[in-house]
């Protein structure tokens, strides 16, 4: 059985989360990771070799290159690890714009055979996916819209740094959160044609949003709304998505942080009745598979050339496209920060 060498770029509490769950898979083994923390190459973090930065990470002899790295780096990081014939996993978001990760898939295109994903963590969670399969079954009818919130609490990484500065993050919380929202809206409903935004920075007076507030129609006519927050106050996430034969009410999420709450999904079944629903289902997840079942999804492609379902370089594409969509059509926000 082979097993894959494997380097971490980014080694913070994202980059260590997902080293459990590559060092788990067996075809995976991770030898060496990169981190500004570490003061020189003779460093051993956990076993492994620890690199400062990460062209020297990249000297190793690798299979395999995990991006866990800021905005500013993430596109140039992974196009460097295709470049040298790597497989790459990188976190969400794919850069900073829509022509860091169109890069990207030049380079992903003039590599061919390599497996390329992102981590768009929140399809894998299972409230999502309950809720994936009803819509698709059919036994719901069809969406009619969909109304999703994203906050944090006032403790956001927005005091400063680089997650500040529009430059090297390329947007606030809707690039930085709200993503994972706008990636579930289009898994849910498709592609919106039609948007409509308001995006402000009123309240930590950044050059990047800490408000965005978006109306999305797709061709078929299904309407999204979208709130993704950084003065919530509190960490929030919610989906609700009527439907022509009932409902789907999405809440909590089941994170490292625990601060999401209880992960639910309420299951409505439309009635002929003044009052609404006499039937409601509760469905409560009580352990996070995500992180492991999305490191298996991209092992398989590495090791058994297998298929990469969720976050695919053109998926990424189109999210990163209509989050850019959202902030141009607030013409302050295009007018003052694009």
């Amino acid at each position: 059985m082979r097993v894959f060498k494997v380097g971490i770029a980014g080694y913070g509490i994202v980059g260590k989360r997902r080293r459990k769950y590559i060092d788990e898979f067996p075809h995976f083994e991770t030898i060496a990771v990169c981190d500004t923390v570490f003061k020189d190459a003779q460093d051993h973090v956990d076993g492994v070799r620890a690199y400062k930065n990460y062209k020297e990470l990249l000297r190793e002899d690798l299979d395999v290159l995990f991006v866990c790295l800021p905005n500013y780096l993430a596109a140039q990081v992974t196009i460097e690890g295709l470049n040298k014939g790597l497989h790459v996993f990188c976190e969400k978001p794919p850069g900073r714009n829509v022509d860091d990760i169109k890069a990207v898939i030049e380079a992903e295109n003039n590599t061919k055979g390599l497996a390329l994903k992102y981590g768009f963590n929140h399809r894998y969670h299972d409230s999502v996916i309950k809720a994936l399969e009803m819509i698709q079954s059919g036994d719901l009818g069809t969406i009619i819209n969909l109304r999703g919130v994203y906050g944090k609490s006032r403790v956001v990484p927005f005091h400063g740094g680089w997650r500040a500065e529009r430059e090297l993050s390329g947007g606030g919380i809707l690039l930085d959160q709200g993503i994972h929202m706008v990636d579930l809206l289009r898994l849910f409903a498709g592609e919106f044609t039609e948007v409509k935004s308001f995006v402000d920075n009123n309240y930590w007076g950044h050059d990047v949003e800490d408000n965005a507030y978006a109306l999305l129609k797709s061709e078929n006519g299904t309407v999204a709304m979208l709130h993704s927050s950084a003065t919530h106050w509190e960490h929030h996430f919610s989906l609700n998505i009527s439907l022509t034969e009932g409902y789907l009410e999405l809440s909590g999420l089941l994170t490292g942080s625990k601060s999401y709450g209880e992960e639910q999904l309420l299951i409505g079944r439309r009635v002929e009745d003044s009052n609404g629903t006499l039937r409601q289902e509760r469905v409560k997840f009580l352990n996070d598979h995500s992180w492991k079942s999305e490191i298996e999804e991209f092992g398989n492609a590495v090791a058994n050339n297998g298929k990469i379902i969720n976050g695919t370089s053109l998926d990424s594409l189109r999210t990163m496209e209509l989050v850019y969509q959202i902030y141009n059509s607030d013409e302050v926000c295009k007018s003052k920060y694009l």
